[in-house]
């Protein structure tokens, strides 16, 4: 069964191409013109395999339909790429904050944007193989919901820093290069510098409290989350 592509594009022209290109290649596609459409079409069955969301929306913001459809658990694991004119770096690290797979600024060929949604498509297929809860000391991880606790307390962590962590811990006792966190966390964005990578780092760490320490500072390398606290 081909995979279903909703398509969230108050731009009836650009939908419409998007929407012939993707059928040429094999997929399903609906659409929607603004957010309100947008989250109707995501619970409407069969639901959407992936979401194509512009972010400059008529009545909510793009990053506030991701929000939503992250925070509902009939939607939480439909793949999101925003599809943007936005292209600064403060934008891009919103939309990965909210939950985006993959960031799309505009203009864009339609052969790159092919090839992002197969990649996402490609990784999600691949995360749901075998999903399970991924403890270390205190530290639980429950990819599926992603959902993340120290002892009994759940964190409160964004949907990027939830990524962040997940790959660190999956990857214990093995440094980590911020190019290497680029590629697998925010998908490699160019608009991403090494800095946002530093950043996120010591935020998450503030979130730990007492298991900041496990994640290690390699210098002029990267990260590792160790396997002795320090």
């Amino acid at each position: 069964m081909s995979a279903l592509v909703l398509i969230v594009e108050d731009e009836r022209d650009i939908a419409a191409t998007l929407s012939y290109n993707l059928q040429r290649e094999g997929y399903t596609t609906r659409l929607a013109a603004n957010g309100t459409e947008a989250l109707e079409g995501a619970n409407r069955e069969p639901r959407p395999d992936l979401v194509l969301l512009d972010l400059m929306l008529p009545d909510m913001a793009g990053t506030e339909v991701c929000r939503r459809l992250r925070s509902t658990a009939s939607t939480r694991e439909i793949a999101v790429i925003m599809v943007t004119a936005k292209g600064e770096e403060i934008d891009r690290v919103v939309g990965f904050e909210v939950g985006a797979d993959d960031y799309v600024v505009k203009p864009f060929s339609v052969r790159e944007l092919l090839l992002r949604i197969r990649a996402v498509l490609r990784r999600r297929q691949k995360s749901e193989v075998a999903r399970e809860r991924i403890r270390f000391q205190e530290l639980q991880l429950d990819e599926a919901a992603h959902q993340a606790w120290l002892g009994e307390e759940e964190l409160a962590l964004t949907a990027l820093e939830f990524r962040l962590l997940h790959t660190l811990l999956s990857r214990k006792g093995r440094v980590q290069t911020r190019d290497t966190l680029l590629e697998d966390v925010w998908n490699m964005d160019p608009g991403v510098t090494t800095r946002t990578v530093d950043k996120h780092v010591q935020r998450l760490r503030q979130k730990l409290g007492a298991a900041a320490n496990y994640i290690e500072t390699i210098r002029g390398v990267g990260y590792r989350f160790s396997t002795t606290q320090g």
